[in-house]
């Protein structure tokens, strides 16, 4: 029986040598549509050899970022595990050859993630008195559909607004493993300034009770 007949993905069912365990790697993170934890990419290697450990993996891991260093493309390492993604400074051109896709999201709604990522928990009307707007309900629809904010409680006050914060997501699309990864408030608005619809914010009304308790909304995703 030929090699090929006992193979996962092409490579013998047998001792992986560093170069196989960076190709087994690559294999799985370009078919990923999400970031792959650690120990997923640990089974995929260890698929017929469990011999390899975690420190392997982790070498095979350094040597595959330094392989893409100078490409157009990067291995990044996130909260959800790791991914390939394009560098920043070709995500204008990437955008170009995709005219179809939908607008990039409105200066109002990376206002209100960046105030939630920098003061969570908090609240929307929190949140309000920080911009002096009113944050509109399709603003926080978009951020919570995204999966990159949810509700994480309530804050004990007439009313009990939902206080909410950033999710695994946020830091997966950002390419952060933890929150005080977080670059400088001025660069946020570069990372997060990818396709989306547009969220047009409405005038602030004093007064608005609903709209001050409107953070109690459930949140999808997350």
């Amino acid at each position: 029986m030929s090699d090929v007949d006992n193979t996962a993905a092409g490579i013998p069912l047998a001792r992986l040598d560093p170069p196989d365990i960076e190709l087994v790697l690559e294999a799985v993170l370009f078919a990923a549509s999400e970031p792959v934890p650690l120990q997923d990419l640990l089974a995929a290697c260890a698929l017929g050899d469990e011999g390899i450990g975690r420190a392997e993996v982790e070498a095979a891991l350094e040597r595959l970022s330094e392989h893409y260093h100078d490409r157009s493309i990067e291995l990044v390492r996130s909260a959800g595990g790791y991914r390939f993604r394009v560098r920043q400074r070709f995500s204008s051109q990437v955008q170009a050859a995709q005219p179809d896709r939908p607008q990039r999201l409105s200066r109002a709604l990376l206002e209100t993630l960046a105030i939630i990522a920098y003061r969570q928990p908090v609240t929307r009307a929190e949140i309000e008195d920080i911009r002096g707007v009113a944050v509109s309900t399709q603003i926080m629809r978009t951020l919570t559909e995204r999966g990159w904010v949810h509700v994480v409680g309530h804050k004990e006050v007439p009313g009990r607004p939902g206080l909410y914060a950033t999710t695994r997501t946020f830091l997966d699309d950002l390419g952060l493993g933890r929150l005080d990864e977080l670059p400088p408030l001025d660069a946020l608005r570069e990372l997060v300034d990818l396709p989306g619809e547009d969220a047009r914010e409405a005038p602030r009304h004093d007064g608005g009770d609903d709209n001050r308790n409107a953070g109690s909304e459930p949140a999808s995703g997350g």
